[in-house]
């Protein structure tokens, strides 16, 4: 297992026309090109589903999940969806500084 940690704003993502509200963090640089090396060393990408996601284990403070990281074009990194369960469990909001571990 490959860990790879970050510390980056936790941002919102609120469609035009649907009410609920999605939360994410962004992993661009250095740190998100050494996790597609090693999702694609480890064939932790998922090419038939899930928009090239490839999944992954993430820990913010004392809580951890499993999810996936999605290929995010703008950033040329990836977006890692926050559950509310997890903002809440940490008491983190949107803006807030974050960092977080992602394992493959």
């Amino acid at each position: 297992m490959e860990d790879f940690t970050v510390t980056t704003p936790l941002w919102r993502w609120q469609s035009a026309t649907a009410p609920a509200a999605w939360f994410f963090i962004t992993i661009a640089g250095d740190i998100a090109d050494a996790i597609r090396l090693a999702a694609i060393g480890g064939q932790w990408l998922d090419g038939r589903k899930g928009f090239g996601s490839a999944k992954v284990r993430a820990t913010i403070g004392g809580t951890s999940w499993s999810t996936s990281v999605f290929p995010h074009r703008e950033s040329g990194g990836w977006l890692l969806p926050v559950k509310a369960a997890v903002r809440k469990a940490e008491g983190i909001a949107e803006g807030d500084e974050v960092t977080v571990t992602v394992s493959l």
